[in-house]
Parts: C-alpha cells; structure tokens; sequence
C-alpha cells in the first residue's frame, strides 16, 4: 500500500499496488479499484490526476516495470448517458486501453435498502419461482468456510469444463480464505453450498465489507439442475448481506449489454432476472512507462483474449 498524492487532489490517496513478471525481467503494477478521488473531485480531472499519480509512482516500482494497469471505480448506470469524453480524456492523459479487464467493468447491484419481500418483487417472475422451486424441492443452503474448499474446486472445475473458463489453482482459494480470516474486523468471506438429499449441487463465495457483499465465485455440479440450487444460494447471501447491515449485493460482472451472441449471455440474463441495477465502470486503462515492451505485451494478451473467447463460444454458456 503506497500513499500518494498528485497537484490537482490537496490529501494522499491510498493506493494497493500489485507486481507482476509478464516475461523477460519485466513487471507489470496493477492498481485494482483505483485510485478513488474524493466525491468532490470533478470528473472531468480525474484522468489527468491518474497520470500524475502514474508518474510518481514510478520512483517506487522496479525499474523493468513496463507499465502500470488502473482500474477505476468510477462508473455510470445503465440507461443513463456515458460521457462522450471519458475515452478521449484518458487517452490525452497519456492512457491505452487495456486489451483485457482483469476486473469485470460491467455488473448488477441488488439494493437492499428494502425488504426481503421487497427484493422479491423486483426480480423478474421467473427467479422468483426458481427461488420457491428451490426449497420447495427441498434443497438446502449452508454458511461453510475453508474447511470445504475441497467441495467447492470440485464444482469449480467441473463448471470449468462445461463453461470453457479458466479457473485459478485451489491453493489461490486457499489463500483467499486466510488472508480474510486475517482481517476479520474489515471484512468476511463466506463459502454457501447448497445439497439434496446426500448431493452437493452447487457453491458461491461471497466477501462481506462495510456497506457492501460482493459475489465473487460460483460453481455448479451437472447433476439435479433442474432443482434451481444457484438461486437458492444467491438468495440466502442477499438475506444474510441484508442481516450484517451491508446496502448493496455485487453480482460482479456481466457482458456489456443484452447480446445473445456473447459468450457470457446466459451469465447477462442469470444475473439481470435478480432485478438490480447494472453499472458500467471506467473499465481498465494502463499507463506505459515503457511504449515498446508495452505494445509486445498488449498484441499477446489481445491474441489470448481472442482464443479464450473462441473457446467459451464452443461451449453452452449457463448459470454457476
């Protein structure tokens, strides 16, 4: 965590910075929802105060770091109008889009500013049968932790398999889990599965900060779909956020619109039918220090990115 303030924001700005090799000697410094400027910093500055915030983080970073990577928080909602110059203000600032996000720029926030009754109503027909179905059929929901983290990489990779996605080795699960367990008075993270009868059907994991539940990961076993077991799970996560005073629930990620021909589209319509609001944020911008290592980096993740969408789209897309 490195404090740093830049000439347009008076107060330092926290930032966590991560270091990456990407080959050859060279690193990569990743900011992930960053840098946050005070509500009163107009918009209109804030690529310009990014970039100054790039160049004196330069002096902290290793020398072969090629460039820095930001994700902003800063976002607009759905409907509403983009700002025509976000891009063109980035750009001038000395920015490149990123050629992947590392963070999903587009998501569903449910408001749970209202009752549990309340909530239902706002979701469409469908997901509100499936969540009845649910328990109906008998199917049950338990808080779990890292003590069954077995259970749920089994359902990840075989998700995996049918879905065409990377998954991360268990030991980065693993860690996710102790490096929470570390930090209990900030946050909480929760592992839901949900069984019938003597099956494990399917498994979120959840994090719990202040204000706001974010779902992270989900997995689902082949077996018993019709017994609707990710709606149930995501159900009870928005009850017990709702229960620790949290204000929002992250669905965290969807395609960027309503198009049938993404790969993600049954992900866009699993997560929209929970009646949220989605968001766009600024997506993921790098700031180069180093244009020629740069540009080598960004062709080959642009190369991969195409592959991995070549493979989802040989695959049936559906809910976690």
């Amino acid at each position: 965590m490195i404090d740093l303030s830049c000439d347009d924001v008076n107060e330092k700005l926290p930032l966590l910075v991560l270091s990456r090799r990407i080959a050859s000697g060279f690193f990569l410094a990743y900011i992930p929802w960053g840098p946050e400027f005070p509500s009163s910093f107009p918009s209109a500055q804030r690529q310009k105060a990014a970039a100054q915030l790039a160049d004196k983080l330069k002096p902290f970073l290793s020398r072969n770091t090629a460039f820095v990577r930001f994700e902003p928080p800063w976002f607009f909602m759905d409907g509403a109008e983009q700002d025509i110059e976000t891009e063109k203000l980035f750009l001038s600032a000395g920015f490149r889009r990123a050629a992947a996000a590392v963070q999903p720029p587009d998501t569903v926030i449910i408001n749970l500013n209202y009752s549990p009754e309340e909530i239902l109503s706002r979701m469409k027909p469908k997901w509100r049968y499936n969540i009845s179905l649910a328990e109906k059929k008998g199917v049950s929901v338990n808080t779990c932790g890292a003590d069954d983290m077995d259970i749920f990489y089994s359902l990840l990779m075989e998700t995996a398999k049918r879905d065409g996605i990377a998954v991360h080795g268990i030991g980065y699960y693993r860690t996710l889990f102790e490096l929470c367990a570390q930090d209990k008075e900030s946050v909480s993270l929760r592992l839901y599965t949900a069984s019938h009868e003597n099956d494990t059907l399917a498994a979120i994991v959840v994090l719990f900060r202040g204000k706001d539940a974010t779902y992270l990961y989900g997995a689902s076993s082949n077996n018993k779909r019709s017994l609707m077991a990710p709606y149930a799970l995501q159900w009870k996560a928005m009850k017990d956020a709702k229960e620790m005073g949290c204000a929002n629930y992250d669905l965290f990620g969807i395609p960027p619109d309503e198009d049938p021909n993404h790969p993600m589209a049954g992900l866009y319509r699993f997560k929209t039918g929970f009646g949220g609001q989605i968001i766009h944020r600024a997506g993921t911008w790098d700031y180069p220090y180093k244009p020629v290592i740069y540009s080598i980096f960004s062709l080959a993740e642009k190369i991969r990115k195409k592959i991995m969408n070549l493979r989802k789209k040989k695959k049936s897309t559906t809910p976690p």
